[in-house]
């Protein structure tokens, strides 16, 4: 590998872990139609299963959501009127064990999350892996796919009222 092709690797690595930085960034921030704009504008999916293994055409999801279905819920979200979330939950990601891997265009990324969800005085800890499916755009990225398969996810959780 030439320090040229080192450089742009690196370089392209680093966008990449910026644009996952943003997201979360955005996400504590409850700034959902921001978050929403970073999304392919079709023939997308954002999953959270209930088993690591889940095949999500026999089995229910925690979210399992097309473009559509995502717009929807967000729009749930903004309305400030949802109870779950009356008042915001205080949110905070920390994002680690980045890894990246290119597919022709797109680009795989895989990484380790904790998110703090502070509520009513009570702290509730999310942990898990999330892979992203990110296609190169104009100004960065748009994800195509992202999944979230909790630590505990086949076990009973907390209410879910936000978006991991």
């Amino acid at each position: 590998m030439t320090t040229a092709t080192l450089e742009r690797s690196t370089l392209s690595d680093t966008a990449v872990e910026q644009f996952l930085y943003l997201e979360a960034r955005l996400q504590d921030e409850h700034r959902y139609d921001e978050w929403e704009a970073l999304w392919a504008s079709e023939d997308t999916l954002y999953w959270v299963p209930r088993r690591q293994d889940a095949d999500p055409a026999r089995e229910v999801s925690y979210i399992y959501d097309n473009r559509a279905r995502l717009a929807s819920r967000i729009r749930q979200l903004n309305t400030g009127v949802r109870h779950s979330q009356a008042p915001k939950s205080s949110l905070r990601r920390l994002i680690s064990n980045i890894e990246i891997s290119r597919n022709g265009d797109d680009v795989e990324v895989q990484s380790n999350f904790i998110l703090i969800e502070s509520r009513r005085a009570n702290l509730t800890t999310w942990a898990g892996r999330t892979t992203h499916m990110l296609a190169p755009a104009e100004n960065g990225f748009r994800i195509k796919r992202k999944t979230v398969v909790l630590v505990n996810c086949a076990e009973a959780i907390d209410n879910l009222a936000f978006l991991v």
